[in-house]
């Protein structure tokens, strides 16, 4: 049996969560129909993100770039393949968020107007494609942390990255014309990141979540509070909509997003536990059972949120120390997390 990476390699087809099944799980262009495209990288786990594309009447608009320039680079070449859009056409992108498998790609579109909301472009500067070449030619010095980095991004190349942030911002909401589209940008965050935005088409009845939403695979919180992140999810499924596209993993309907709202109302719940019985984070993070949800990809990344929740109750903002948290992330994988 093929593994998820070489799967996506050659095409492979996996049901989706959604519509009943309707929808496959492959590399590349799924057409939504009318002009409207989902991107997916399989197998959503990290790095591998989905982005979305939309063409009317001359004009197109990209939600979020990839990686590298080697992979958007790819989805650039399929999209003029399918639709006889060339990249130095597409006139409007939209960045999701500040991550950079959401944001890396934009140098190959620079020419178009990058959108963002305000709190994303202010994160953007954090971490930069020299940060992780840094932490990758390093990693070897950074114990459990290093090693799992190396592991998880040393296949992408972020050396021959031109880092281009975003050009225009917004706060709250931004209506943005794509021919005989409405598409509704709305800022969801702080929950995921700071700045969190979807995409919605209403006449398509789609909406692209970015990392508000991941299928089959654990969420990590880098910002919250979780309380915002549920809201999300609540005026995704408030939607009048048919297909979700969401930052990683395969193509959902309301169904999905219900389900990772479950997600983060259980470790909500057994973190706060923990929090008011006085166990450190160490502990709590070691100790907490997933129950159905460990066998989600990415299980290791309930060492991420339970950081977060702890900092969401002692009214912390500071930011996360990132090695030390990957170190955590890192060991919590050897593991394996607790049913």
């Amino acid at each position: 049996m093929l593994s998820d990476h070489e799967c996506k390699e050659v095409g492979c087809a996996h049901p989706s969560h959604g519509n009943g099944g309707s929808w496959t799980y492959r590399k590349g262009l799924t057409d939504l129909g009318g002009g409207v495209w989902a991107y997916l990288l399989p197998d959503g786990s990290w790095g591998w993100s989905n982005a979305g594309f939309i063409t009317s009447q001359g004009q197109s608009l990209l939600v979020d770039t990839l990686f590298d320039e080697r992979l958007t680079g790819d989805m650039l070449d399929a999209i003029k393949t399918a639709s006889n859009v060339d990249r130095s056409d597409i006139g409007t992108v939209v960045n999701t968020h500040a991550n950079a498998d959401h944001t890396f790609g934009n140098g190959l579109v620079k020419q178009a107007e990058i959108i963002t909301s305000q709190a994303s472009f202010d994160e953007m500067a954090d971490f930069t494609p020299e940060d992780y070449v840094n932490l990758l030619r390093n990693a070897d010095t950074m114990g459990d942390a290093g090693r799992f980095f190396l592991e998880k991004f040393g296949q992408f190349d972020f050396a021959g990255v031109d880092y281009t942030v975003a050009n225009s911002t917004f706060s709250g909401r931004k209506a943005v014309q794509v021919g005989d589209y409405d598409v509704e940008l709305i800022e969801v965050g702080p929950a995921h990141t700071k700045g969190d935005v979807i995409a919605y088409v209403p006449a398509a009845k789609t909406v692209f979540t970015g990392d508000i939403l991941f299928v089959e695979g654990t969420p990590i919180v880098w910002a919250g509070p979780v309380s915002n992140w549920l809201a999300a999810i609540d005026l995704i499924c408030d939607l009048d909509v048919d297909v979700i596209v969401p930052g990683h993993g395969p193509i959902t309907d309301k169904s999905g997003a219900r389900k990772m709202g479950e997600y983060l109302q259980v470790i909500d719940k057994e973190t706060r536990a923990r929090f008011d019985a006085g166990m450190d984070e160490e502990e709590a993070t070691f100790d907490i059972a997933l129950g159905e949800f460990a066998s989600w990809g990415e299980a290791e990344r309930l060492a991420g949120n339970v950081a977060a929740l702890y900092r969401e109750y002692r009214g912390d903002t500071s930011a996360p120390d990132i090695i030390a948290l990957l170190d955590r992330i890192a060991r919590l994988e050897r593991r394996g997390p607790r049913h």
